[in-house]
């Protein structure tokens, strides 16, 4: 019989955490559990009920198995529409589309910025490149005080330390393929183009 080892939830646990960005505190927060709770599940001293794992798994934005699978063994991932779950905050939706790869260092999003979506001055600063792709409509992206104005087809890419921000200024839909990249682990710098 082949060697079967049971899954380290404790140790995925605390990769799929760090990988959000997210502390033992704030991701108990959002399972409404304690830190200690989380502490003692990371570090083996504690079997996590199928409830809890996915508790776990909602708040970490993953299927459940992600908990229960070796890195090695997610090297493919088909992410199906209907299983994305898009992030809004007022006229701007996120939806990840490399959710559940192995490994660190890229994060890749379908945007969609409604008519006159965007901000008014407020620039974001992060680690690494950006590389933007628009699908439809316009975009307007900010970088460093220069205007970059994107149409159907267009991409621009620089160092995300440049102070940016992005705008639609047209009357449609605008979509863009938008992917971030950081050689350091990834943390919740998409968050700050929701401005969260």
């Amino acid at each position: 019989m082949a060697d079967q080892r049971e899954p380290d939830v404790g140790r995925r646990l605390r990769e799929l955490r760090r990988r959000k960005g997210l502390s033992q505190r704030a991701l108990a927060r959002a399972c409404e559990m304690s830190a200690n709770a989380v502490g003692l599940i990371e570090r083996g001293e504690c079997s996590p009920s199928v409830s809890t794992l996915h508790r776990l798994a909602i708040a970490l934005g993953v299927p459940i198995t992600d908990l229960l699978t070796e890195d090695d063994e997610r090297t493919v991932v088909l992410r199906r529409q209907a299983d994305r779950s898009p992030v809004s905050h007022g006229p701007v939706t996120m939806e990840n589309l490399a959710e559940g790869l192995a490994g660190p260092g890229i994060e890749i999003f379908l945007v969609t910025l409604e008519p006159g979506a965007g901000v008014d001055g407020e620039t974001i600063v992060h680690m690494g490149e950006e590389f933007v792709f628009c699908l439809e409509g316009e975009i307007e992206y900010h970088v460093s005080g220069r205007v970059y104005r994107l149409e159907a087809g267009d991409s621009l890419i620089f160092l995300a330390h440049h102070p940016h921000c992005w705008c639609n200024p047209g009357d449609h839909v605008a979509r863009l393929l938008l992917v971030l990249h950081a050689a350091d682990e990834p943390n919740t710098r998409w968050r700050q183009h929701l401005y969260l």
